[in-house]
């Protein structure tokens, strides 16, 4: 740590530095100063020397901290605590922060990051998995399972080889699903400050106020009591804000030693480098079929590119084949996942977190075995589709399912029978099916208490004050849960005043992570909401004479629902409470329902409940230049209940924005500079001027039907739909693709240099796809194996699965 200026005694008695004399005025009211990270320019290397001293002469900076200044790691995830604010002795990814400036305008800042000089001592750098598993010396990590493997898991339930002997067809296909970035319109920017009792305050453009609030106590050694975290209304986060970042813990350890607001934003480029986003997938498919399309049984290999950093890179392991079974009717399901480390940017949650990628690979492989088995793809799907209050062979427990449903209404309003395999050459339609979380199961650090809470406060005028730790990013989780509160006051949602995202004013809320929000505060607003209105109904009661049963509360009213003339205004009702029983507040809190999985790794998939979508996709591709053109997407979601049709449409609508973008255009490449240039891997388009994204031209028409079957564990029974509506539409434009010109693209971006190719290798009598060619050898564990419910399982592990069992066969569904 080097600091320029010296303390200076404040008034109220608390140290401060003012940098120059220039500053000398600022005693009682610190002027904001700014804050620049310093970037590795190398991938993988050793800091020998790191050397501040010119950037600290240079006039107008104030303090100059490095990775001495950080000791102690942090993370998202308690079993990946793998991260330092700044680098303490090695740099793993070009773009990993060595130092930060901080000085009095950001100018200043930047310009002295040129005067730090650093020598590095180069080490092997790891461009893609199959490197780093070939290659287990030097580790990236000292931890992990081991070499450069971060997380290895190979689950199986039921006697998957037996499924495939007895099925009528087996089907094997590979498939790769390129890395992407979040992209959202707002970078990334934090303010940390002192309060005037000296405790620090961070503002900070975060989904996850909670964890970031956590990750500070650890990395600064502070007390979390001392800490009070803000969440910024966000400008788009899809997953990208929910890591806590170096710039927060930078910007907070320099508030406290300046003591005076610091300013951090980053820029676009910076942005890709924090990265945390979709990961590279490298699929295997195995399935097993009848002649009917049933489905005996599936093995999923995935392998994932997990950048430099842990993240979410465990729970992004599994999500990569835990959701297959509450989707589709799955028996027999062998799950084995490998994520490994490399010298690029962490990945880690994006919009679905971990399950597009092997939804792709799962509903292009449908396609494929409807088309073998002359069974129509849409039909093939209506065949298989899992049942309601079902329980998977994996443990996953199915409430409601309104997929059966949402195939109809597509391809109804699609007039899928008279499109699919019947447009003209260059034109097609394809469909494919998913399902998502509508809130994780368990909190990302285990312990019993409530996953989400929320408090009311009721003003004598009639005014509601509810507090609640969520996040709103754009998603309108505030308007949800005003909007609860008021349905059940019975007053309107202006009356009601949100605070929300503010460690130190709200209760604990998780963060807007894993489409949890709606279902989670939702409920926990509705129970806060029913406790004050039960108070109020006593006082109502007891001034009218009515029993509190026949007394309703709407139009801003309580009155007697017998005679409605018989009543009093909400803000009376208020003031009767308070004259009975004090002060009016209440509390509500929500904890999802204990999982039936009980092996290790049977944490990620459980959900109070499951959302479903489906989609067909209209393509145009010209066959000469492989160009592709989605005139139209006709998507049905189950939504449970819709709680606010606008909202609900655009969060579906946004999510068939952002597919279509990773389907056609968006991915995440490296490439190596020339052996004169350091030879380093080094970001392709760190820039919204080359990173593709669709803009509003390349937005198609969307129909969206919206299918409501209210689901008794959501709030007034809805579900979630800021992440599912995503997860069919990629494979949907690839089985659209081969509808259209007779090629399969087995991966994405699906771009028209990949169609030209397949349809080469079409011509020449090859076969018609572009895509991987293989699947590597990975050193997947011994299975953990768990028996299915069927084969009389209880959600444990076994030590073996005995012949009897794997003998025994599901129960037949109608289906």
């Amino acid at each position: 740590m080097n600091i320029i200026g010296k303390p200076r005694r404040r008034v109220d008695g608390r140290a401060k530095v003012t940098g120059q004399t220039r500053f000398a005025d600022d005693v009682m009211l610190p002027r904001m100063v700014h804050c620049k990270l310093l970037r590795s320019s190398v991938p993988h290397a050793r800091i020998l020397r790191l050397d501040a001293s010119r950037a600290l002469a240079r006039p107008g900076v104030h303090l100059v901290l490095t990775g001495r200044d950080f000791p102690i790691s942090y993370g998202i995830l308690p079993v990946s605590q793998d991260e330092h604010a700044l680098a303490v002795d090695r740099v793993r990814f070009v773009g990993d922060p060595i130092a930060a400036v901080i000085a009095r305008d950001e100018l200043t800042a930047f310009e002295a990051l040129d005067l730090i000089d650093v020598d590095y001592e180069p080490l092997r750098t790891y461009g893609d998995p199959e490197d780093s598993l070939a290659f287990p010396e030097p580790r990236i990590h000292e931890y992990g399972d081991s070499g450069n493997i971060h997380k290895a898991v190979s689950l199986r339930f039921g006697d998957v080889d037996a499924a495939f002997a007895r099925a009528d067809r087996v089907f094997e296909d590979t498939f790769f699903y390129q890395g992407n970035t979040h992209l959202p319109i707002e970078q990334h920017a934090a303010v940390a400050a002192r309060d005037p009792d000296g405790k620090l305050v961070l503002w900070s453009s975060t989904q996850t106020p909670h964890y970031v609030h956590r990750a500070l106590a650890r990395a600064l050694a502070i007390p979390a009591a001392h800490i009070r975290v803000i969440a910024t209304p966000n400008g788009g986060g899809f997953g990208g804000k929910s890591d806590p970042f170096n710039h927060e813990m930078v910007v907070a350890k320099a508030a406290l030693i300046l003591d005076r607001p610091v300013k951090i934003c980053l820029t676009r480029e910076e942005v890709f480098y924090c990265h945390r986003g979709r990961h590279p997938v490298l699929m295997h498919f195995k399935t097993g079929v009848m002649t009917d399309g049933t489905i005996t049984g599936m093995h999923v290999k995935t392998l994932l590119d997990g950048g430099a950093y842990g993240s979410y890179g465990v729970a992004s392991t599994f999500y990569t084949g835990a959701l297959q079974t509450v989707t589709y009717h799955i028996p027999t399901y062998h799950f084995e996942g490998c994520r490994v480390f490399t010298n690029k940017p962490p990945c880690g949650p994006k919009r679905g977190h971990g399950t597009p990628q092997s939804r792709f690979g799962q509903e292009i492989q449908l396609d494929k075995i409807a088309e073998s088995l002359a069974i129509d793809p849409a039909e093939l799907r209506l065949r298989i589709v899992e049942q309601p209050d079902t329980l998977t062979a994996n443990y996953l427990r199915v409430g409601t399912i309104g997929l059966a449903e949402c195939v109809r209404r597509v391809t109804q309003v699609s007039d899928w029978t008279n499109r699919h395999g019947k447009l003209p050459y260059g034109r097609g339609v394809g469909i494919a099916c998913s399902s998502y979380l509508s809130g994780a199961g368990l909190p990302i650090y285990y312990n019993d208490m409530p996953h989400s809470g929320v408090q009311l406060k009721l003003d004598r005028s009639g005014g509601v004050t509810a507090f609640c730790g969520a996040t709103e990013i754009g998603q309108g989780s505030d308007d949800v849960l005003v909007g609860c509160v008021a349905e059940i006051l019975g007053i309107q949602p202006i009356d009601i005043r949100a605070v929300t995202g503010d460690t130190d004013l709200t209760p604990v809320d998780l963060g807007s992570y894993s489409s949890r929000v709606t279902l989670m505060m939702g409920n926990a607003a509705i129970q806060a909401a029913e406790r004050a209105r039960d108070l109020l109904a006593a006082a109502v009661s007891a001034k009218l004479m009515v029993p509190k049963d026949r007394l309703v509360f709407a139009d801003r009213r309580v009155f007697d629902t017998e005679d409605p003339d018989i009543g009093v205004a909400f803000a009376e009702a208020v003031q009767l409470a308070e004259s009975m029983f004090g002060t009016i507040g209440s509390t509500g809190s929500y904890t999802p329902p204990r999982s039936a999985a009980r092996f290790k790794g049977g944490g990620v998939g459980p959900s109070p409940t499951y959302s479903y979508s489906a989609a067909i996709v209209e393509v145009e591709v010209d066959p000469s230049s492989g160009w592709i053109h989605v005139p139209r997407v006709w998507i049905a979601h189950d939504i449970g209940r819709s709680l606010n049709p606008t909202l609900v449409r655009g969060q579906v609508e946004g999510s068939v924005y952002m597919a279509i973008g990773e389907a056609l255009m968006e991915e995440q490449t490296f490439r190596r500079l020339p052996p004169k240039l350091s030879h380093a891997l080094v970001h392709k388009f760190p820039s919204m001027l080359e990173y593709k994204s669709p803009t509003t031209l390349d937005m198609p028409q969307v129909v969206t039907e919206l299918v409501e079957h209210p689901d008794p564990r959501g709030p007034f029974g809805a579900k979630e739909v800021g992440q599912g509506p995503l997860l069919p539409v990629m494979p949907a434009v690839a089985n659209a693709v081969y509808d259209a010109i007779g090629v399969r693209i087995d991966e994405v971006p699906i771009t028209p240099e990949k169609i030209v190719k397949a349809l080469e290798a079409k011509a020449a009598g090859r076969a018609p796809r572009y895509g991987p060619a293989r699947f590597p050898q990975v050193p997947y564990p011994e299975p953990l194996d768990v028996p299915p419910p069927w084969d009389g399982g209880d959600g444990k592990a076994s030590a073996t699965l005995t012949t009897e069992n794997a003998e025994r066969r599901p129960r037949t569904v109608t289906r």
